[in-house]
């Protein structure tokens, strides 16, 4: 399992440095790869030399955790290139895996002509927003000024006043200064004929996304049968039969992570945002597959259509992995506490200490009362296990770091700026949660190469209403209760 564990970090860690700092440093892949992985290749080996039981010295689990980000960041820095920095790092945005927007190619000229100025400059109404800088590039035009009117009011005012004179030339984005002023950026429209076509071809294939809907089934009930059903592989060779005991795993995760993608689905359908059908991930070990992902087709209008689809996704995931849990956990039997226990414990994987989570703590007192004693731990029915992880996804998703849900959604309630701030924060509280919880470690590495910055909506300066800020408060407040051990004051309060 460490192995197969170690290989899938590899393969990710490896794409995100692809695709985040390729194209903004000279620096190979590969070193850059090597570098970051040398925390976790260290300790395997550890591992596989001193066994489980040997807990590698504090220098050996510390030191590369400094010496390894130094030395990533001073390569990384040695090999940029100079060409995106400066202000043209202002519009440059990783593109986010699993959404796609429209973005301009340069172009060679300059975006209008000088007798279009004045057409332009008349699109700025000095009662909405009182231009006084136009900055020209290949690639956008930068009008910056002073917002004198509500910011939705004055993004759609311009936005239509640019269309009255330019037509569709052109993309309106509304985005936040460095200096804390918002400013406009037209990028030039060069692949509406390409999205016109989009618009008239077939977006999603049906066809495609059943099939990996099945394969991923057939993948996760093989886990499912192996890995929690305790099944060995002679076993299910000499009686095939058993391989539907990983049936009832296989339904309730995909079931979970299905739901967590139709959330994000149907909130963009109602944002009249086109977005694919959900493709599920079909993979051979670990958990059986690595997720699922859809795909946006246009831009997001504004920072509530942002937060609405970003929102959606945990909501239904976790409303889905409550009733999976409460039942599953009815199913499952108090075991004595093992020396290796945990909530994300790969040597036994269906023996789950509650008190590693606080949330799992109080559910699992709920359902199962006194039988949970200070040296208990719950053998996991496979619907349960199922749970958990639906749980760890959840938690996982709503980090809220760059590009995953709970990056979008502090972006969203605070503004690119403060969310990419949050998101290192986020971070370093989780290497440090790694101090009471070493099974987060490796999901802690694997955000340290999560680019912080996201993509903007067009509109990204309109804030949130109070509802939706109450509602992103609350899912953190349960990304916390997930992540966080529980006191052991509780903890002898609950019997537990």
């Amino acid at each position: 399992m460490e192995v197969w564990f170690l290989l899938l970090l590899g393969i990710i860690t490896y794409l995100m440095v692809q695709r985040s700092v390729a194209q903004i440093t000279k620096t190979p892949v590969w070193l850059l790869w090597l570098v970051l992985m040398t925390p976790a290749l260290l300790w395997t080996a550890w591992t596989a030399i001193n066994g489980q039981n040997v807990r590698p010295p504090q220098a050996l689990m510390i030191g590369p955790l400094i010496i390894c980000p130094i030395l990533y960041w001073i390569l990384f820095q040695k090999g940029r290139r100079p060409e995106l920095t400066g202000k043209q790092a202002e519009l440059t945005t990783p593109e986010s895996p699993s959404v796609t927007h429209p973005v301009a190619e340069p172009v060679p000229v300059r975006p209008i002509e000088a007798s279009e100025e004045t057409q332009l400059r008349n699109c700025f109404p000095w009662s909405v927003y009182y231009l006084q800088n136009i900055d020209y590039r290949p690639q956008a035009i930068i009008c910056r000024g002073q917002l004198r009117a509500e910011a939705s009011a004055a993004y759609e005012t311009i936005k239509e006043n640019v269309e009255t004179q330019f037509g569709d030339r052109f993309l309106v984005m509304f985005q936040e200064g460095l200096n804390g002023k918002p400013f406009f950026v037209l990028v030039p429209n060069t692949e509406l004929a390409k999205y016109q076509y989009r618009n008239s071809e077939k977006l999603t294939r049906p066809g495609l996304a059943l099939l990996l809907l099945l394969a991923t089934l057939l993948t996760t009930t093989l886990i499912g049968a192996l890995e929690v059903a305790g099944i060995q592989p002679e076993q299910l060779q000499a009686k095939p039969a058993l391989f539907w005991q990983g049936l009832p795993y296989a339904l309730a995760f995909m079931t979970i992570l299905g739901l967590h993608e139709l959330g994000h689905y149907f909130t963009a359908k109602r944002n009249k945002i086109r977005v694919t059908l959900p493709y599920f991930i079909p993979m051979p070990f670990f958990l059986g597959t690595f997720g699922a992902f859809i795909q946006m087709r246009s831009p997001l209008p504004n920072r509530k259509a942002l937060f609405d689809i970003s929102i959606a996704g945990p909501i239904a995931g976790f409303v889905a992995t409550l009733p999976l849990l409460f039942w599953g956990l009815t199913q499952s039997t108090v075991v004595p506490l093992p020396e290796q226990s945990g909530l994300l414990n790969s040597q036994s994987i269906t023996v789950l200490n509650p008190k590693y989570s606080i949330l799992l703590a109080l559910i699992a007192k709920l359902v199962l009362g006194s039988q949970l004693t200070i040296k208990s731990a719950i053998d996991l029915h496979p619907v349960a296990f199922a749970g958990l992880l639906g749980l760890v996804v959840t938690a996982l998703n709503l980090m809220p770091v760059g590009q995953l849900d709970g990056g979008r959604i502090i972006h969203a309630m605070f503004g690119q700026r403060n969310a990419i701030v949050i998101g290192q924060i986020a971070r370093l509280l989780l290497l440090l949660l790694c101090l009471v919880q070493p099974g987060f470690f490796l999901w802690a590495i694997i955000l340290l190469f999560i680019p912080l910055v996201n993509e903007p909506a067009l509109n990204d300066i309109t804030e949130l209403d109070n509802k939706r800020d109450i509602l992103g408060i609350v899912t953190m407040a349960v990304l916390v209760l997930i992540v966080l051990p529980l006191p052991n004051v509780f903890a002898r309060f609950l019997g537990m």
